[in-house]
């Protein structure tokens, strides 16, 4: 479920609706393809470009923009990347107050890294704020709850919907979503450490095992979101939702103080090690993942392919997988890659706002074609992931 909007959202008046129209009147900028060479250059290019998209404060699919900004200055030593995600959280914390449930979707765990780059005690102290509030929430399935009331979207595409699906929409109940697993645990964890509160590390542990326990299927992919009152999960097999999920936990065993010899910690990466070890056998012979990863005719989407880049490398360099088990997977996409840009750096078919459906049609038919922070954040950071790959061999 992923958007970047202008409209300002309160604690209950999202409207998916109006915002999927806002996108669809968005045109696509992505042309033909073109070659592209993976190198610094190139992905101070995607960079240049990520800095003009239409940021808020706060949106879905945002958060790994800015994580991948934050990646430029620390590849190449230019600040403007990493001061620019800090201008951004600096804005957002003269105003944050009083919090809404938007805010779960803050860049948390980008913001935690610059702060502590410049020495920031008053964007830590709003995040801290910021911390204390989503932590207030009600606990839905062990994890804080998303949305009081999910904001449902009638199904892309008008595949045929069941009286359940109907009464779900006309009166949702709350959810949690697997993109809140980028968003609460990589940002407690890291702000617990960056502020020496042991709680706070402990509960951003507690977080990425919950949404684990209600999203993972046994194959060890993720399902999207979970409506309160439910049995099951929906969105099986989104492939970018693969990609929030398997960062998400990354982020949670990188920072951790203690690493894999936390039991806890432990656990995490065996899910993620489950989660790739489902999707190695699903990608396509050209190096993408389809749409739905377990629907081969469902499409092209290129973001998953860029999520799985970086996922995989980073968990093989933190002793989440062997190298060997990954490597072929990530030759393919890479090769992917290089024929998935256009002329002007811009990852092609990547989806518009896909939100939430409770109908699995729903994601064969999101519109594909945008320039949006979720396919360049991800393709800023797969190329700084080939890169350091490179130089490391």
């Amino acid at each position: 479920m992923s958007t970047t909007s202008s409209v300002a959202w309160g604690q209950n008046d999202y409207d998916a609706e109006a915002d999927a129209d806002a996108w669809l009147r968005t045109s696509p900028r992505s042309g033909a393809p073109a070659p592209a060479l993976l190198d610094q250059d190139f992905a101070v290019r995607i960079a240049d470009g990520l800095t003009h998209l239409p940021f808020a404060t706060w949106n879905f699919g945002d958060s790994v923009a800015f994580d991948a900004l934050v990646e430029t200055t620390e590849h190449t030593g230019d600040e403007q990347w990493a001061t620019f995600v800090r201008a951004w959280g600096r804005s957002w914390a003269t105003r944050a107050r009083p919090f809404a449930r938007l805010d779960c979707t803050a860049p948390g765990h980008a913001l935690v890294r610059v702060a502590q780059r410049y020495g920031d005690t008053a964007l830590l102290t709003a995040l801290t704020d910021l911390a204390d509030y989503l932590r207030s929430r009600p606990v839905l399935f062990g994890a804080y709850e998303t949305w009081q009331s999910t904001p449902l979207l009638t199904p892309y595409g008008s595949p045929a919907m069941s009286p359940a699906d109907d009464a779900w929409l006309a009166d949702p109940p709350a959810c949690i979503c697997v993109d809140c697993l980028h968003f609460d645990p990589p940002l407690f964890v890291r702000l617990g450490v960056a502020t020496g509160d042991d709680e706070l590390v402990a509960d951003g542990i507690t977080q990425a095992l919950a949404y684990i326990a209600a999203l993972q299927r046994p194959s060890g992919l993720f399902d999207h979101f979970r409506l309160a009152g439910t049995d099951d999960a929906f969105g099986p097999g989104w492939g970018r939702g693969q990609g929030w999920a398997l960062l998400g936990m990354l982020d949670v065993i990188a920072d951790h103080p203690d690493g894999l010899s936390h039991p806890s910690v432990a656990e995490i990466a065996a899910s993620a090690r489950r989660q790739i070890e489902a999707m190695i056998p699903l990608q396509r012979d050209d190096g993408h993942w389809p749409v739905v990863v377990t629907d081969a005719p469902s499409g092209d989407e290129y973001s998953t392919a860029a999520f799985m880049v970086t996922g995989f490398l980073r968990a093989a360099r933190h002793g989440v997988i062997e190298l060997d088990a990954i490597l072929p997977s990530v030759q393919r996409a890479r090769t992917a890659l290089t024929s998935s840009f256009d002329a002007h750096a811009q990852l092609r078919e990547v989806s518009a706002a896909v939100y939430a459906s409770t109908v699995a049609e729903h994601y064969q038919h999101v519109p594909r074609g945008y320039v949006v922070p979720w396919g360049q954040g991800p393709a800023l950071l797969a190329v700084w992931e080939l890169i350091e790959r490179e130089d490391a061999r």
